[in-house]
């Protein structure tokens, strides 16, 4: 690693070397190459000049690519794409003479970044899988175990700490639809030319338009595209990029709402993320077990949502047929974004994995607020037991606020129950008492609202490998 010099921190710190791979410049030019090979090979087949020693050659020097050299010829031309054609010459000296024969750059460029960018989809699909089937699991184990359930982050009807999981899978399970029907709709730029025309091609093949389609269909077909664009300028609409980027932010909306979950129940010991024997929470605070994975990922979400809005921009922003305002942008949020995603479920996944659950902490917090949610199944039985409903209601009314008092201003513990069995008017029995107590009664359809989300979820994932096991120091 180099320390002079500035390096992102998503590169050295954070993203898997799957996904930087895959933003790497050797599969990049690589991609070029397989381009200009494939092209070469329908112009071939479809009765253009080429022979098959040149076709030949093309394929034999995908990967041999002098990077070195491509530099020099970038600074002698101002060109990236020319500089690579050159390039490729030196290796393919036979079929130098026909490379990029009727492209334009951005035949190489826009098609490479739509392949770069399948790959990438894939690799957030499957971690995703990963992460929800960690959030199923944890949910069935946890399916039964009353707790706090929150609205406004004030204590309302109890849930479980299973159910809560649950709506952090949902979210996921949504975001992975999405990315799917990404993938799956996902188009080629393929051979448009210049002004999205394909009057190059025209002249090439002499104004015979079927075999213009059929070059366009054997590219299709060479790299596992249903269908090209419907129509483009020179480059396909950068829509596309702003609808691809804006999924990644839903994954990261669900990420960052998770984790701002956890990171609460964490502050209230509840719950909480993996801590290893030797890690240090504070450099001041050595008991301190600080939720900084938790952290990470709604840092890391905060920049991916931000930049949500850089493809945004720039497809508002293009003039007709083409402008170049979009490339240095481009080449910077499209791949950072998918880099942070990928750090951001590597992270998640090794999050879910290991949670921690304080039954005890869980249980403690529920018998306190538990006395305050049972006052209307008490009140009722107390009623069908000859009980005055309007007397015991007022004296309900007051017991809670004593023990209230009791509980905020000297903090003590609730005593609202021991009030109650202390007043004759409520004829109730201990027994009977325990019994409405008992937080299992207040849990609703819990368990069965998990099992058959699970049901459907894992269902839904069923295709993916989730056996996988994260790649970063996190």
């Amino acid at each position: 690693m180099r320390r002079d010099i500035y390096e992102s921190p998503l590169n050295t710190r954070y993203a898997s070397y799957e996904m930087q791979h895959i933003f790497s410049d050797q599969v990049k030019f690589e991609t070029y190459r397989k381009l200009w090979a494939n092209l070469a090979k329908a112009e071939s087949e479809l009765g253009l000049n080429i022979t098959q020693d040149q076709v030949d050659e093309l394929f034999d020097h995908i990967e041999d690519i002098d990077f070195s050299k491509a530099e020099e010829f970038e600074k002698e031309l101002r060109h990236d794409v020319m500089a690579h054609i050159k390039t490729y010459g030196l290796v393919a000296k036979k079929a130098k003479g026909i490379i990029h024969l009727g492209a334009t750059s951005c035949f190489v460029t826009d098609n490479t970044d739509l392949i770069v960018m399948r790959e990438a989809m894939k690799l957030v699909a499957k971690k995703l899988a990963v992460l929800i089937n960690n959030l199923l699991n944890f949910s069935n184990e946890y399916k039964t175990l009353p707790t706090l359930g929150y609205t406004h982050f004030q204590p309302a009807q109890l849930v479980t700490v299973g159910k809560r999981a649950t709506l952090w899978a949902y979210d996921f399970l949504l975001d992975i639809e999405e990315i799917e029907n990404r993938i799956q709709k996902l188009k080629f730029r393929s051979i448009k030319g210049t002004t999205g025309t394909q009057a190059s091609f025209m002249d090439l093949f002499e104004d015979d338009e079927e075999k213009v389609k059929k070059l366009e269909k054997k590219l299709l077909d060479a790299f596992d595209f249903k269908e090209s664009v419907l129509v483009s300028g020179q480059t396909y609409t950068r829509k596309i990029d702003s609808q691809i980027l804006s999924v990644l932010s839903q994954i990261a909306q669900s990420a960052h709402k998770m984790t701002n979950d956890l990171r609460i129940l964490q502050s209230l010991k509840e719950i909480e993320e993996p801590f290893e024997s030797t890690q240090v929470g504070s450099s001041a605070m050595a008991y301190k077990r600080n939720p900084m994975r938790c952290e990470r990922i709604s840092s890391l979400s905060k920049f991916v949502i931000n930049n949500a809005q850089n493809p945004a921009m720039v497809h508002a922003t293009q003039w007709f047929e083409r402008t170049l305002d979009d490339s240095a942008n481009k080449r910077i949020t499209t791949a950072e974004s998918f880099l942070a995603i990928d750090a951001i479920l590597e992270i998640a996944i090794n999050i879910t994995k290991s949670l921690v659950v304080n039954e005890k902490v869980i249980e403690k917090h529920v018998r306190e607020e538990l006395p305050f949610m049972a006052t209307e199944n008490i009140l009722m039985e107390s009623v069908k037991a000859g009980g005055d409903r309007q007397i015991l209601h007022e004296k309900i009314r007051r017991y809670s606020m004593e023990a209230s008092k009791r509980v905020k201003k000297e903090g003590l513990s609730n005593n609202l129950i021991d009030l109650l069995k202390n007043d004759k008017d409520f004829n109730i029995t201990e027994d009977e008492l325990d019994e409405i107590l008992n937080p299992n009664k207040y849990i609703g359809r819990c368990k069965s609202q998990v099992e058959e989300f699970i049901k459907i979820a894992k269902d839904k994932i069923k295709n993916y490998d989730t056996n996988y096991e994260v790649s970063l120091n996190v």
